[in-house]
């Protein structure tokens, strides 16, 4: 997995670079199928913007950007939108239903019948 960290009219710190490296890197504890995240910090005169893009396996693609004052807030703000995008998309792509297959359903209603037409 790879973080790719760009910032545009103006350059990023060592130690933020790091830190920013490893609170991305958190984001495979919520889905493992992330291939790369980009990072992108815009400062501005007034107000930085932050936009991380992870990509991830299956052409699925996800976008959280925040605005603001300062850089660090931001990343986190965009950082916390997209734990959220991403637990709700690995909550709706599982299975959920506690039932069972219908190949099993199935095959205990052809026993259950077998029995009591015994």
């Amino acid at each position: 997995m790879q973080v790719a960290i760009t910032c545009r009219h103006g350059s990023v710190s060592d130690g933020l670079r790091d830190y920013i490296t490893e609170k991305s890197e958190k984001l495979l504890t919520y889905f493992e199928r992330v291939t790369a995240i980009q990072v992108t910090i815009d400062q501005g005169e007034n107000q930085n913007r932050v936009e991380i893009l992870v990509d991830a396996e299956h052409k699925h693609n996800f976008v959280a950007h925040a605005e603001g004052d300062e850089v660090k807030p931001n990343f986190h703000s965009a950082l916390s939108k997209m734990e959220q995008q991403i637990k709700r998309y690995k909550e709706k792509i599982q299975d959920h239903r506690r039932d069972l297959p219908l190949n099993e359903i199935a095959e205990n209603n052809i026993a259950e019948a077998e029995t009591e037409s015994e």
